[in-house]
């Protein structure tokens, strides 16, 4: 418990002092963020904010996870694997927000550019979870004591799992503190769920699970130290960049523990932004041109509807801790 409580605090101090120094980096660089032309109008006055915040956080994060773990355990250590695919993953964002800073294109990468890059990344680390001899193809099912066995299916389903989650927090990250927020409720969710598993375990797999709750406890902290500065009105946003090395840790996590039925609690959010995006097209498609919400994103639709940033971001915050607490008490009983 100490040393999860250590990596939130370091998390939170770096961040907090990082900040004020990079910011100034940012803007005479101009990495400002170009808004979209279709999004909600009020978010032309953010134009030109500094992007690729989340440079810092991730930076924060994978130093402290890697200085404050418990033990070093080779090639199957947890951390190692959750520093690599959330690293590899940001690294399609950094991509994607570099061609928009530089060429000031708004799209960055070609959509087939972005699958390609995920396709390798996911392909890669459901391999590794499935060769895992801690993680293997077995799924953990919330509130039984069950598992389920995807056999050789688990590479294929997984890596298609990742790529839809990545791209979920990438959805997500359209208001000001809102997925920097859902995610510190996530990340200490995850932590939690990590040390739940622990105390249930023997001690065979009790450090791997420390060490991803420290990593977990690390996530938690930087996001809340980057919160400073990415609340309303944010004075930075985290880019693809800091979105793309959320969702790769976040479903990095689920998978490790062998709990991705899970993120439909705990990361359910996420799972709506994109679901909404998928059903607003197909209505669409189906209506000839009809819309069933005013702009998807979901939380576009809230905020066309009179809903301020800040209201939208507490109403998330306030469903995903429901539902993170949901998923504690269905863990607690399948252990």
């Amino acid at each position: 418990m100490l040393r999860l409580i250590l990596a939130l605090v370091l998390s939170i101090i770096a961040m907090l002092l990082i900040g004020p120094r990079v910011l100034p980096v940012l803007r005479k660089l101009k990495f400002g963020q170009t808004i979209y032309e279709l999004g909600p109008q009020n978010h032309k006055v953010k134009q030109g904010t500094p992007t690729m915040g989340g440079l810092m956080f991730a930076a924060v994060t994978c130093v402290v996870a890697l200085l404050v773990h418990k033990t070093w355990l080779g090639a199957g250590d947890f951390t190692i694997a959750l520093v690599a695919v959330s690293l590899l993953s940001m690294l399609i964002g950094f991509v994607d927000d570099y061609i928009k800073v530089v060429k000031k294109r708004n799209l960055g990468l070609i959509w087939w550019q972005k699958i390609i890059g995920q396709v390798i990344v996911c392909v890669a680390f459901s391999v590794y979870c499935y060769l895992h001899p801690m993680v293997g193809s077995k799924l953990l099912i919330p509130f039984f004591n069950v598992e389920w066995d995807l056999g050789i299916f688990y590479v294929p389903l997984m890596s298609i799992v990742m790529i839809f989650m990545i791209n979920s927090a990438n959805l997500q990250d359209g208001l000001d503190g809102l997925l920097s927020t859902v995610t510190i409720i996530s990340s200490v969710t995850w932590g939690l769920m990590a040390l739940l598993v622990t105390m249930a375990s023997g001690a065979a797999i009790s450090d791997n699970y420390q060490n991803l709750a420290v990593f977990a406890m690390a996530l938690a902290g930087g996001c809340m130290g980057f919160l400073r500065f990415n609340h309303y009105p944010a004075l930075v946003f985290m880019g693809d960049t800091g979105s793309m090395f959320i969702g790769g840790a976040a479903v990095g996590m689920s998978m490790l523990m062998r709990m991705p039925i899970f993120m439909i609690f705990v990361l359910f959010t996420l799972i709506m932004s994109s679901l909404s995006v998928i059903i607003q097209r197909i209505y669409f498609k189906v209506t000839h041109g009809k819309r069933i919400f005013k702009m998807s994103p979901i939380h576009h639709h809230f905020e066309l509807c009179g809903m301020s940033e800040q209201k939208i971001v507490s109403m998330y915050a306030i469903v995903q801790g429901v539902l993170c607490v949901i998923a504690l008490i269905s863990l607690q009983l399948a252990l």
